[in-house]
C-alpha cells in the first residue's frame, strides 16, 4: 500500500468526470472503521472515492489530510478531514462526550460537508454520491441540498434495522416499555422470535435523546432521500431479513462482513508474541467495545471469573478503566501462563489466532461479525443499543454462543466460558464450536470473489457509475 501528499491528476476538459463516490462518517471509531473498508473495495473496483470525517485526537486515523492511497486498484481512496465553518478543532475535549459530539455535528458539519462537495467539484472531480454512515444524518442533508444522490451504509444487522423501521413507521405491534422481557415479538418478516428484552434499545429510549433523534431522521430519509441502502451484513446470515426489507426500501445490498481480509496472519506485535506461545484454543478473549465502561464491581466480578477458569486470557481495559481493573489482575490466572491486559488491540488479528478459544464479548455487531467470520464461540454480555439484539442471534439463530447473566458473578462466568471452550453440544449434538466454524466459511465465500457481497458490491459500483455515465451523456 502506498501514500503520497499531492492530489490525484484531475481530469482534462475533453475527459468525462470520474465516477466519484464520496464517504461520510460520524467520527466515531466503530462506524469509520467499516466505512473505510468499503471504501477500499469500492477503489479497488476503479471509483474514485474520498473518505471524510472530523477529526479529533481520540479517533485513530492512518492516513492525513490530503494523503492518497493508490494501492487499492484500480480506482483511488483520497482522505480529505471534514473541518472549517464552525466545527471543533482536532484538540477540542469536547470530542470524549459522544453525545456532544452528535449535537455538534448536526449543527455543524452539514455546511463543512457542502463545501466540501463543492471544493470537488472545482477541482474537476465532481461527487457521483454521498454514502454516509448511519447515525449521520446531517451528511445526507447537506448531499441533498447540494443535489447529490445519497446512499446510507447501515452498520449495524439488518435484522436490527428491520426493528426500527417497523417499529418507527407503525408497521407491527411492539410490546411497551413496560411490559415483561420475555413477552414475545413474532410479528417482523424475515426475523425470528425475540423476547422484548432482546429488542434495540432504542426503541424505547427517551425522545429527546440525541442518537434516537439521529436514528428517527435515518429512517425517515429511507422513504424518498436515500437511493440505496448497504448493509454490513451477507446473504447467508440474513437473507430471510434482506428480503424482507426490500420490499419496503428501494435498493439493499448487503456488502459485509466489512473488515479487511488482507495481511491476517502478517507481523507480530505485542498481543501476537504473547498469543504465540499459548496452545491452541487455550485462551479466554475478553473485549467490551471503544464505548462499554463497566463499574468497578462488575469489573471485579469479571476479573475473578476469569482468574477461577484457570485458563489463560487476553483482556482489553481502555485507558479510561484501568483504575477500576483489581490489582494483580493480569497474573491472576492459576498456573496456565496467566492473563494479559492490554488497551487497545488488534481484535480481528486476535479473534483470527490458533490460540484463541472463546470471546467474551459486548456483541457489537462489528464484534459480533468478526466473532463469527473466524469462527470463535462466545461468552455474550451485552449492554446497550443493538447488542442484546446481536447477543440473542449469536445464541439462538447462529447457535455459536452462551449467555452470561446481567450482572454477572464470577461463577457465571466461570461456567459461561466452560460452556463456550468446550464447545458444548446441543441436542442434536452438534457443538457450537462446530456451527462457528461453518460460520467462519460462509462469511469468508461471502467476500471472496463472485461470493454474495462481492456480487452486491460490484452491483451497487454499476449503479452509481450509470449516474455518471448519464450525468456525462446529458452534457453532450
Amino acid at each position: 500500500m502506498t501514500s503520497q501528499e499531492a492530489p490525484p491528476p484531475t481530469m482534462s476538459s475533453s475527459s468525462p468526470p470520474p465516477t466519484h463516490v464520496l464517504l461520510v462518517s460520524a467520527p466515531l471509531q466503530g462506524h469509520v472503521n467499516p466505512l473505510l473498508v468499503l471504501g477500499r473495495r469500492l477503489a479497488s473496483a476503479g471509483l474514485l472515492v474520498t473518505f471524510t470525517t472530523a477529526p479529533h485526537a481520540g479517533l485513530k486515523l492512518k492516513h492525513r489530510h490530503g494523503e492518497v492511497d493508490g494501492g487499492v486498484g484500480r480506482g483511488a481512496l483520497r482522505f480529505e478531514h471534514l473541518r472549517g465553518e464552525e466545527l471543533w478543532a482536532p484538540d477540542d475535549p469536547r470530542y470524549r462526550v459522544a453525545d456532544d459530539v452528535a449535537r455538534h455535528l448536526d449543527d455543524a458539519a452539514p455546511a463543512a460537508l457542502a463545501g466540501l462537495i463543492r471544493r470537488q467539484a472545482d477541482a474537476g472531480r465532481p461527487v457521483s454520491c454521498v454514502v454516509a454512515n448511519a447515525f449521520a444524518p446531517w451528511a445526507l442533508r447537506a448531499a441533498r441540498a447540494t443535489g447529490v444522490p445519497g446512499a446510507m451504509l447501515w452498520t449495524q444487522s439488518c435484522a436490527v434495522l428491520s426493528l426500527y423501521y417497523h417499529y418507527f413507521h407503525s408497521l407491527a405491534a411492539f410490546p411497551s416499555k413496560e411490559a415483561c422481557p420475555d413477552a414475545s415479538v413474532d410479528l417482523i418478516p424475515g426475523l425470528p422470535t425475540l423476547a422484548a428484552g432482546d429488542l434495540p434499545a432504542l426503541i424505547h429510549a427517551p425522545e429527546e435523546f440525541v442518537w434516537r433523534q439521529a436514528l428517527l431522521s435515518d429512517i425517515a430519509s429511507l422513504r424518498g432521500t436515500v437511493s440505496w441502502v448497504l448493509v454490513n451484513t451477507f446473504d447467508e446470515l440474513e437473507h430471510a431479513a434482506i428480503e424482507a426489507l426490500g420490499a419496503h426500501l428501494p435498493v439493499v445490498f448487503p456488502v459485509g462482513p466489512l473488515f479487511e481480509t488482507e495481511n491476517e496472519g502478517g507481523g507480530v506485535d505485542e498481543c501476537t508474541a504473547w498469543l504465540d506461545a499459548r496452545p491452541p484454543r487455550s485462551v479466554v478473549f475478553v473485549a467490551f467495545g471503544s464505548l462499554v465502561k463497566l463499574g468497578r464491581d462488575e469489573m471485579a466480578e469479571v476479573a475473578a471469573g476469569l482468574a477461577s477458569t484457570g485458563r489463560p486470557f487476553l483482556w482489553v481495559v481502555r485507558d479510561d478503566s484501568g483504575d477500576l481493573l483489581p490489582p494483580g489482575t493480569a497474573a491472576s490466572s492459576g498456573g496456565n501462563g496467566g492473563g494479559k491486559v492490554v488497551p487497545w488491540c488488534e481484535q480481528r488479528r486476535v479473534l483470527l489466532h490458533r490460540a484463541v478459544g472463546c470471546f467474551v464479548t459486548h456483541c457489537g455487531w462489528n464484534s459480533t461479525t468478526e466473532a463469527l467470520a473466524a469462527g470463535v464461540p462466545v461468552v455474550t454480555y451485552p449492554a446497550w443499543s443493538d447488542q442484546r439484539t446481536n447477543a440473542a442471534f449469536l445464541v439462538d439463530v447462529c447457535g455459536v454462543g452462551v449467555r452470561l447473566p446481567t450482572p454477572p458473578t464470577r461463577d457465571d462466568l466461570r461456567q459461561c466460558v466452560e460452556a463456550a471452550m468446550r464447545g458444548t453440544l446441543d441436542l442434536d449434538g452438534e457443538g457450537m464450536r462446530a456451527r462457528a466454524e461453518g460460520w467462519k466459511a460462509k462469511a469468508s465465500a461471502a467476500v471472496a470473489e463472485d461470493g454474495s457481497s462481492y456480487r452486491a458490491t460490484w452491483d451497487f459500483v454499476d449503479a452509481v457509475s450509470s449516474l455518471s455515465i448519464g450525468a456525462g451523456n446529458s452534457g453532450n
